[in-house]
Formats: C-alpha cells, structure tokens, sequence
C-alpha cells in the first residue's frame, strides 16, 4: 500500500492495465468547485438532435424516473482505479425516453458549469450502465465530486463523467471537449489505454 493505493499485480479483469486500486476517492477537478446558494434554480437541459428539448429541476430528478442503485469500477485517467464505488440515481435511457432523439444523433456533448465539456459517442452514452447520479454511498453528492449532478460511465475513463451536469447535448458530429482539446484521447477506453490523442 502507498499513498492510499494497492498497485495491481494480477490479472484480474476488474483492473486495466497500468492501474492502480485505491481505496480511497480522489478530487480531480479544472477550475472552481460550484456551490449553489438556491438549488431550485439549477437545472439540467437535455437538447440538441431530439425531437422534444427538455428542462428538469433536481426535484425532477429526483421524482420523475426510477431511482436506482448501481456498484461499478471506476478508472481515473491518472492511474487509480477504485473498485465497487455506490452510486444512486438514475439511468441515462430513463431520462432521455421522451425526448426522442433523433436517427442522425451520434454524438453527445456533456456541458458542466464554468463552460466545461467533454464527448462521448451516443452508444456510450446510452450503455446499460451510464447514469446520472445525485448520490454516493447514499449520500448526496458533495460538491468537490460533482453534487447535485454527475455522470456516470463506467466503461470509459473517468474524465468522460463530468461533473456539475448543466446540459446534454445531441449532436450529428463529434466535437472535441476541454480534456480533449487540450490531448486527451476522443473515446478514453481504459482497457485500451486510450488516455491520450495520439494513442
């Protein structure tokens, strides 16, 4: 053990390669830690290639879709990987059942506060196992870690889930977010090493 983390010597299949497992939950974060005086003023618009645009509050989200809880591994793009983090809140495919999107929508844009963004294919995005989460281990998300909403995509290293979700966006192209416009690679696969452009 060292600051926190177990290296991976195994073959496990829970482990990318070059990780290493840490028990603890780091903050990685550009810019400034949002802190909302009023929630009821935030809200989270879903717009772009869909046929019905739409604007939820954090009461919506907390009343108009299932509510569920999901334990998966999560793969930072430095190095640490921490197995069975808990996370509540809701699916990615609930939320987006009435919007419609539309065929020629391949891409999604995920936009967070101080005009933050990143990319991910919509497939991705839509996977069994992206959420959207308003809590962790039962508890509301803190503000270092993206309260009161992140993203969620396991699969895929962990920048893709951004923190301080203010809007999705559908769209026909890709389009390059700030971790990837400044070298990041466009997919971020973890068991690939997708961690950098020129990967």
């Amino acid at each position: 053990m060292y600051f926190g983390k177990k290296r991976n010597t195994s073959t496990s299949d829970r482990v990318p390669p070059n990780q290493n497992v840490t028990t603890t939950f780091p903050v990685l974060h550009n810019g400034n830690v949002p802190y909302y005086d009023d929630i009821s003023k935030w809200n989270l618009q879903i717009y772009g290639l869909v046929q019905h645009p739409k604007l939820y509050s954090l009461e919506d989200i907390l009343t108009l879709f299932p509510q569920v809880d999901l334990s998966n591994d999560i793969h930072c793009v430095t190095g640490w990987s921490k197995l069975d983090a808990s996370w509540q809140g809701i699916r990615v495919r609930d939320i987006v059942k009435d919007v419609k999107i539309q065929e020629n929508a391949h891409y999604v844009i995920l936009h967070a506060e101080e005009g933050w963004t990143t990319n991910l294919p919509v497939e991705d995005f839509l996977k069994e196992t992206s959420l959207l989460a308003h809590s962790f281990n039962n508890e509301p998300l803190t503000p270092e870690h993206g309260y009161p909403l992140r993203g969620v995509f396991p699969h895929l290293y962990f920048w893709k889930s951004a923190k301080w979700l203010r809007g999705i966006q559908f769209t026909e192209h890709d389009h390059p977010g700030f971790w990837e416009r400044n070298g990041y690679h466009m997919k971020g696969d973890p068991w690939l090493e997708q961690r950098y452009s020129f990967d």
